[in-house]
């Protein structure tokens, strides 16, 4: 991965409005969109046929370091060339490709996407964005020098309930927002030791190439591949980067916050191998036109979460969505499951019906009836349209950047237990040295 200068990518450097290029605008058909596929397994599976399922898509190439996960996909693309490596693929293939999509562990979401954007490649790259939040400065830089098309995995940003909920919070429906409480009981965390000795490396798996820029470490069965690896401090952002993400877009979208000034992590000791199991990261932002002037973000995640409070009662003591968030307004509350529900809105207590036609006079919205088989490939299919100039992407590196930005900062609060961090944006510096370190990370050569 190519370095660059850290201060040089800030926000403040990346935030020039610019028009991405389209592939037609780099002398490519209009018709086809010829994409490559790097991380085929799990989530990297869904998202090559959810990119596939667009008419004007052509798979030309798929990588992974699982070579069971490679013939299951070529089953399906026969026509695709096959790579483990995905640094040879992109350079073998640097004229047959017009987009990379990015569906790997966490740990290697920047050197593959950097890489492609650096060949001019427009990239879709599943969320967070990056491990470190150096990385996520560069994705942004680089995706705004170029004038790239991109956008981050974060389907449920165009379904119908999160876009509603957008545009009731920024038409007033509780009036301006002093805090948000999000919750995830998942655990992607582990308080456990780190394992000892090796296991022997399957046949049909390149532990070189999973590894990638993270330090060499013997392998470990049912530690790392195919799924514990966002457990792990090395390798995933943990339950906050995983299932943060997703339920911290939808508000954070919708005030219009851009990253924090204090982060505070309540957890167990960091152990330098896996993640808290267990989070309650209270954020304070700069205020937006949506939000009083000082605002708050808390989010509680692992088993058990939220712990009760009573800005989380429900009328007629109703148990809470097992994930969301809460907004809290002047004029009342609004609850955002997660996922596939409307939002409800809450005041004095009671549930009160919205009329939607008054916020959406023109229907604008479209089709209120949640379909996940229908409406799942949306985000993937807005990404080709911008591609091939017909659509504007909605959550390109732009955007991603600075959500991603905000969730990793509190997974680095997680090194400093019960401590206040103050974030100077400007110049990509925490006040307090000691955390400075875990905006990087050292880069292995494989």
């Amino acid at each position: 991965m190519k370095k660059r200068d850290f201060l040089k990518t800030s926000l403040a450097a990346a935030t020039t409005a610019f028009l991405p290029k389209t592939i037609m605008a780099m002398g490519k058909t209009k018709d086809l969109l010829r994409t490559a596929h790097i991380g085929v397994g799990g989530m990297g599976f869904s998202d090559l046929k959810s990119i596939a399922s667009h008419p004007k898509v052509k798979v030309v190439a798929l990588c992974d370091v699982d070579s069971n996960a490679i013939a299951k996909a070529s089953s399906i693309y026969p026509d695709a060339k096959t790579f483990k490596d995905y640094r040879v693929m992109l350079k073998s293939l640097a004229n047959e490709v017009d987009a990379v999509v990015v569906s790997t562990p966490d740990h290697s979401h920047a050197p593959a996407s950097i890489m492609a954007m650096e060949m001019n490649k427009a990239v879709y790259c599943q969320k967070p964005l990056a491990h470190h939040v150096s990385e996520v400065r560069d994705m942004r830089h680089i995706a705004a020098e170029k004038k790239l098309v991109t956008q981050m995995g974060i389907q449920v940003h165009s379904f119908y309930d999160y876009k509603l909920a957008t545009l009731l919070i920024q038409s007033g429906i509780i009036g301006k927002v002093s805090r948000v409480r999000a919750w995830s009981p998942k655990n992607w965390g582990f308080d456990g030791p780190k394992p000892n000795g090796a296991d022997p490396i399957p046949s049909n798996f390149d532990w070189n190439l999973w590894l990638g820029t993270a330090e060499k470490r013997p392998f470990k069965e049912k530690v790392y591949h195919p799924g514990n690896w966002r457990k792990l401090v090395d390798f995933g952002c943990g339950t906050l980067g995983d299932m943060g993400v997703h339920i911290f877009d939808t508000p954070y979208n919708a005030l219009a916050l851009d990253v924090p000034n204090t982060i505070k992590n309540s957890c167990r000791k960091p152990n330098g191998f896996g993640y808290p199991e267990k989070n309650e990261v209270i954020y304070t932002f700069p205020g937006t036109q949506y939000t009083t002037k000082n605002f708050e973000w808390v989010w509680h995640d692992g088993k058990g979460a939220p712990d009760s409070h009573k800005e989380l009662r429900l009328p007629d003591k109703e148990k809470l969505p097992l994930q969301g968030a809460m907004f809290m307004g002047e004029k009342g509350r609004l609850l955002l499951p997660h996922f596939m529900q409307p939002p409800r809105l809450i005041v004095e207590g009671k549930y009160v019906a919205i009329d939607i036609k008054k916020y959406d006079p023109d229907n604008k919205l479209g089709i209120t009836v949640n379909d996940y088989e229908r409406d799942a490939p949306k985000h993937y299919h807005q990404f080709v349209d911008a591609c091939l100039g017909t659509d504007v992407a909605s959550a390109p590196f732009s955007y991603a950047s600075r959500l991603t930005e905000t969730i990793l900062l509190g997974v680095i609060a997680g090194r400093f237990p019960n401590k206040t961090l103050h974030w100077d944006s400007k110049n990509a510096r925490f006040k307090e040295s000691e955390a400075n370190q875990y905006l990087t990370g050292k880069n292995r050569s494989f």
